[in-house]
């Protein structure tokens, strides 16, 4: 057997793909959900965040600060392994898919809220003074005039995070997740054989690649002009 014979012997064996494709198509579907999510929770709270730092409450907007400083310096590996295997001595137990999702969530969420406060502050303060003296309301003009302008500018830095955070849903394996790398490596340990891990990694480049795509065409549609 020749050395080429012996790679594809071990990376593209087609008795051993499909034996294992049913748990891969399954894990597929896991790291959809659980990226989805992660999307919706962490942008969200970050943009919430981002707002009631906006409103100027200084004790308040030190929490934020430090809450964000924090779950941006932290691996998101280690967040994960602490919720899932500290929180029980806390009386407080997370499923592998609940600790995986919250962790990420709190990390994109982060990573989100630094961004949509640059935006926000980035809005030259002219726009504020001129929005008010029509008798806006602060919260008025910040969700009539400010925002809208602050999304914008955040939509490229704000896509390339979350597809960054989202990838991460691969660490969910370390905690038992059943998702596309969990699921390949499963097969890997059953098989002997390492075609799973091949199926996994089409898997993710099925799953993201459009994705990587869109957010090329994100960055390109919704570039701010000055």
């Amino acid at each position: 057997m020749t050395g080429w014979e012996r790679f594809c012997e071990s990376f593209f064996n087609a008795e051993v793909m499909a034996r294992y494709l049913p748990e891969i198509i399954k894990g597929f579907w896991v790291t959809v959900e659980l990226a989805i999510l992660i999307v919706i929770a962490g942008l969200a709270s970050g943009l919430a965040l981002a707002v009631i730092r906006s409103l100027g409450i200084r004790p308040l907007n030190w929490l934020i600060i430090f809450t964000v400083d924090l779950f941006r310096a932290l691996p998101p590996l280690v967040i994960i392994v602490l919720l899932y295997f500290g929180l029980p001595a806390a009386g407080l137990n997370l499923s592998g898919f609940e600790a995986t999702w919250l962790s990420l969530t709190l990390v994109l969420m982060s990573f989100s809220e630094e961004i949509f406060w640059a935006g926000i502050t980035a809005v030259p303060k002219g726009q504020w003074e001129a929005a008010r003296s029509t008798g806006l309301t602060f919260l008025a003009t910040l969700r009539l005039v400010v925002l809208p302008q602050a999304l914008r500018m955040t939509i490229p830095p704000i896509t390339n995070r979350t597809i960054a955070i989202t990838k991460g849903t691969a660490l969910g394996s370390v905690v038992a997740v059943s998702e596309i790398l969990g699921a390949a490596q499963s097969g890997l340990s059953h098989a002997f054989n390492p075609s799973p891990l091949t199926l996994g990694a089409l898997a993710y480049i099925v799953l993201f690649f459009p994705v990587v795509l869109f957010g090329r065409w994100v960055e390109t549609r919704f570039a701010w002009k000055r």
